[in-house]
């Protein structure tokens, strides 16, 4: 069966979950047969923007590589998961008006608890000085002012936070509803 394609952006700050979200939503959807890629912000940046810093301008035009490459995928029947910090809402924005089937989801941790769990070091190396612009230390993060889900993974458990997103998927018919209770 083939489903309706859709953007689904996951956007906050560094170590606020995306990338484990997107993971096991990728897991709950591929059960259900679907089509689905992931588009993980790290790994784009090492791939298709190389030669990008971190500049408005350079995040900018990252972003919109990304939301190129998801439109592409989402046109096309798949589920393109977007982990990505996309710390601007002006070029989210940008994003979602260029897309006809788009769902932002807001993964909402404070600062402190995603400097905490910075496995990395980014954080540390931000406030020393040796990382420049980083988001929510030297350069803003812009939350979403009205996304379709919000996941706050200080007060919700991943699982919650993936079965949150699927719900909205179903609710919004792009995928149909599951009553199996398989698990990955």
């Amino acid at each position: 069966m083939r489903h309706k394609g859709v953007i689904l952006w996951l956007t906050g700050l560094s170590g606020a979950g995306k990338t484990t979200i997107a993971r096991g939503i990728e897991c709950k959807l591929k059960e259900r047969d679907c089509l689905v890629e992931i588009l993980d912000g790290d790994e784009i940046r090492s791939h298709l923007s190389k030669e990008l810093g971190f500049t408005k301008e350079d995040r900018n035009t990252n972003i919109r590589r990304i939301g190129f490459v998801a439109n592409l995928l989402s046109r096309n029947g798949i589920v393109a998961i977007v982990a990505a910090i996309s710390p601007y809402r002006a070029i989210r924005d940008e994003i979602r008006m260029m897309n006809e089937n788009f769902i932002e989801v807001y993964v909402d941790a404070p600062l402190e608890v995603c400097e905490v769990r910075d496995i990395k070091g980014l954080y540390a190396k931000a406030r020393s000085g040796e990382i420049k612009n980083f988001t929510g230390i030297a350069d803003p993060y812009e939350p979403p002012i009205n996304p379709e889900v919000i996941c706050r993974t200080t007060k919700e458990s991943i699982e919650e936070c993936i079965n949150k997103v699927i719900a909205e998927l179903e609710r919004l018919e792009y995928i149909p509803i599951w009553n199996q209770m398989n698990q990955c």
